[in-house]
């Protein structure tokens, strides 16, 4: 019996790609790199700020400008995180199809865990119950830790629940749980990259109000 759903963040419920790729582009340029394009950002999502940022400057870690860099984007994102970004269309509907039937709802992002409670309390509210981010008790994805402290806030059991999430990152991370993974070509990766990392095509979604009716079928499948 599937009762309980755990979601990705970032290119899954939430488009945050203008605001990462404003921050990201403020860090570089104010330490003197080269700024990246918003496509360019889109590929190096789904690790977190530090791989983050890795990607996007040059010599990645060897950088002199790396630490400068990463905090100068942390602290703009701060401030900036909600400037541009908003609920992928349909998903503020699907949040609320899945409450009404009774659904468990739990977020986990590579973002900081303040970060995750503050977007998610402000963009969904009380359809989700469960909001973790990164921290120091808590690896990141594709680590299972994030998922599960998700599914002991929401005193559920992996067996009765699916993750969803956009990226291979999201598929690593449910593989390690163990637990079935339906990815959303929605967001930063698409269908094909999604396919080359592992994903099953019969749990492949390009519309938030596709997945009511996969659960369906999932569940009349058990």
């Amino acid at each position: 019996m599937i009762d309980t759903i755990i979601f990705d963040l970032d290119g899954t419920l939430l488009n945050t790609l203008e605001d990462l790729t404003d921050s990201l582009n403020h860090a570089l340029m104010h330490t003197g790199c080269p700024t990246r394009t918003r496509d360019e950002v889109r590929g190096f999502l789904g690790n977190g700020a530090s791989k983050l940022m890795e990607r996007a400057i040059p010599d990645g870690l060897d950088s002199p400008n790396y630490n400068a860099a990463l905090a100068m984007f942390k602290e703009h994102y701060e401030l900036h995180c909600k400037d541009k970004t908003r609920p992928y269309d349909g998903v503020p509907a699907l949040l609320d199809e899945l409450c009404e039937k009774g659904y468990k709802i739990g977020i986990v992002s590579n973002k900081s865990d303040a970060t995750v409670k503050e977007l998610s309390a402000i963009y969904f509210g009380e359809r989700v119950s469960a909001s973790i981010g990164s921290s120091e008790k808590n690896g990141k994805k594709p680590a299972p830790d994030m998922v599960y402290q998700a599914l002991k806030e929401l005193n559920s059991v992996k067996e009765n629940a699916l993750y969803v999430g956009d990226s291979d990152v999201d598929l690593t991370t449910a593989s390690n749980v163990p637990m079935r993974c339906i990815s959303v070509t929605w967001g930063f990766r698409d269908k094909d990259l999604l396919m080359e990392a592992g994903a099953d095509e019969s749990l492949m979604i390009a519309d938030p109000k596709e997945l009511p009716d996969l659960l369906r079928t999932l569940s009349q499948e058990a």
